[in-house]
């Protein structure tokens, strides 16, 4: 079983509420404009560490961090990309191979809208869980976390950090 934490939008912000539950994770995955590297560094000194890059993302961020993350956990295929868009509605770029080959779980960030979906027609969860950061139109940081275990995603909570003014 792994438990994961997963965060995107943090726009160069991070902060002790966030790490509290980067500590209580087994891997934090990030999708997407992490900001600074300095960010994805404090979160990788405590533990496993996926992210992609975002829009925002300067040229050291995309060196270390991809456009596209595939890969497999506990039995559960997983795509994360920063502009995804959501079921029906999924961003041009990667329509086609997403229809084609769909994962388990699809991720993503970018509007700073948290947003858990079921997708019927492919047959996959999406996840896009809002803004952890201070920077944009969003109220509330949030995260997601869940656990992983022999092909099941479970315990799925939604975090709210603070109500931004």
């Amino acid at each position: 079983m792994k438990k994961i934490l997963l965060l995107s939008d943090t726009h160069s912000f991070i902060d002790a509420q966030i790490l509290k539950y980067v500590k209580l994770a087994d891997e934090v995955w990030h999708v997407g404009d992490i900001g600074l590297i300095e960010v994805a560094d404090s979160i990788k000194e405590l533990k496993p560490f996926r992210a992609v890059y975002g829009n925002i993302d300067d040229k050291t961020v995309r060196a270390e961090y991809p456009l596209d993350a595939k890969f497999i956990v506990e039995g559960v295929s997983v795509w994360m990309t920063h502009i995804g868009g959501y079921p029906d509605k999924y961003n041009q770029r990667i329509r086609e191979e997403l229809k084609a080959n769909p994962p388990k779980l699809f991720i993503s960030g970018h509007s700073h809208i948290l947003k858990v979906q079921y997708d019927q027609k492919l047959n996959l969860l999406h996840m896009n869980p809002g803004a952890a950061g201070k920077h944009g139109f969003h109220k509330v940081r949030t995260m997601l976390r869940f656990e992983i275990e022999k092909g099941d995603i479970k315990n799925l909570e939604v975090i709210e950090l603070e109500t931004r003014v």
